[in-house]
């Protein structure tokens, strides 16, 4: 029998006994009132000897009950003996989290949903500034106050790193990502990368110097290789050949030192442009598309222009040029004799679009991932007999950085490429629907 039906019969025996008593002595109503208050008074207590014990501290047996406080005591027992037991294997786990998130080397922030700290480790402390004492409960923009960090904490999408200097140490640069967790919790983990910054950076003055270096002597070997191509000299008629090979390496690699020498001013310089300038893109496109036209004329390709003649965008004339003029002539040198190319500048509520589609040999999918790297090349030997240097597309990652705007490629072998350049809608200056075609 459970012990809610003990205590029911335990009731209505009570009230039978109260009601006998009552008929025998002529008292009914008392004798019940006598037991009411007697059944009453033995539950609270009952109460009070069960707040006694919940409020006594450490470890105590439960109270000696019966019936239904009996069943009520024990089980409150056994709940607590089930909590204390989830409190020390939580209390485990929170102290092996806190011992390996403070012999990590990185610094290491626990934040709660409204991006308050709530618990720093010693590596944070040496490569934020943080003090637990004083910035427990903190916000953490109100502590580190970079723009950048400011940007990243707010816009709330962590799917990359952020990298800035140390507000302990300027002279650190600091790589911070934030990852998500549990219940809206989220970790800091902040990274020193000082050293390969440096790296880098001495990667970019080599590039930077040895191109500089190489730019001069290959002028002059250039210069006199052209001189000699010219010369009715009848002692070199028989050299005309070998000379004409070496004026043509000597170009490519003419082209190559001006492709690293942009490309090294790119990386050198802050990644977006703060003074800008209205550019007349469909202007632009023409003059790339007669040049274009005259590079493909042998192939008797199709080369077509569908512009917004009223779509103009703020950027950098010289670096948009380049871009655009470097996918446009890889188009045309990749694509055989009697393929087309279709240039489109457009713009859709997403923002303005500059797209080239050809078709040519098309890009196996599996290098489209690598095709910004540097000398990268997917058909080394093809792309040399071309003229290609591998740096054209590096070149075009970053201006399209310098202007918050992105590259999408899709291709398919033997079928052609498409290469889209996206530009955010706040670089737009004017918008019309009017379009031009020019074949």
């Amino acid at each position: 029998m459970s012990p809610w039906s003990k205590e029911i019969w335990r009731l209505i025996w009570l009230t039978g006994l109260a009601l006998i008593v009552g008929f025998i002595s002529g008292y009914t109503l008392v004798c019940l009132l006598i037991v009411s208050v007697g059944y009453i008074t033995w539950h609270f207590n009952n109460i009070k000897r069960l707040e006694k014990w919940l409020n006594k501290p450490g470890k105590t047996n439960p109270p000696q009950g019966s019936g239904i406080w009996a069943e009520i005591f024990d089980r409150t027992y056994h709940l607590q003996k089930q909590n204390r037991s989830r409190k020390k294997k939580l209390a485990k786990y929170i102290t092996r989290f806190r011992e390996s998130t403070a012999a990590m080397p990185d610094a290491t922030v626990v934040l709660n949903r409204y991006d308050q700290i709530e618990w720093i480790n010693k590596a944070a402390q040496k490569a934020l500034g943080l003090q637990p004492a004083k910035d427990i409960g903190q916000h953490l923009s109100n502590l580190i106050r970079h723009p950048g960090f400011i940007r990243y904490i707010t816009r709330k999408d962590y799917s990359s790193p952020v990298e800035l200097p140390s507000p302990a140490n300027e002279q650190q640069t600091l790589s911070i990502r934030i990852i998500p967790y549990g219940q809206d919790q989220r970790l800091l983990i902040a990274r020193d990368v000082t050293r390969l910054k440096q790296l880098e950076q001495m990667r970019r003055d080599f590039i930077s110097n040895i191109s500089h270096e190489l730019r001069t002597p290959l002028t002059v070997i250039h210069g006199y290789l052209e001189s000699m191509q010219d010369e009715t000299d009848e002692s070199l008629r028989d050299w005309q050949e070998n000379i004409k090979m070496m004026r043509r390496q000597s170009s490519r690699m003419q082209h190559i030192v001006n492709d690293l020498l942009m490309l090294s001013r790119l990386e050198n310089e802050e990644t977006k442009q703060t003074a800008r300038e209205q550019i007349a893109v469909p202007n632009l496109l023409h003059m790339i598309m007669d040049e274009a036209s005259a590079l493909g004329a042998e192939k008797q390709q199709s080369i077509t222009l569908e512009c917004d003649d009223e779509l103009n965008i703020f950027g950098v004339q010289n670096e948009l040029y380049s871009c655009f003029s470097n996918l446009v002539f890889n188009a045309v040198r990749y694509t055989p004799t009697g393929g087309s190319v279709t240039i489109r500048w457009f713009h859709d509520q997403n923002g303005a679009h500059f797209e080239v589609q050809d078709t040519g040999i098309g890009i196996p999918p599996q290098h489209i991932p690598r095709l910004t790297e540097r000398f990268f090349r997917v058909d080394v030997g093809r792309s040399r007999d071309i003229g290609g240097t591998g740096l054209g597309l590096a070149i075009v990652k970053h201006i399209l950085e310098r202007h918050n705007a992105r590259l999408n490629i899709t291709s398919k072998v033997n079928h052609g490429s498409t290469f889209r350049c996206s530009f955010p809608a706040e670089n737009i200056i004017q918008q019309a629907p009017k379009a031009v075609t020019k074949a």
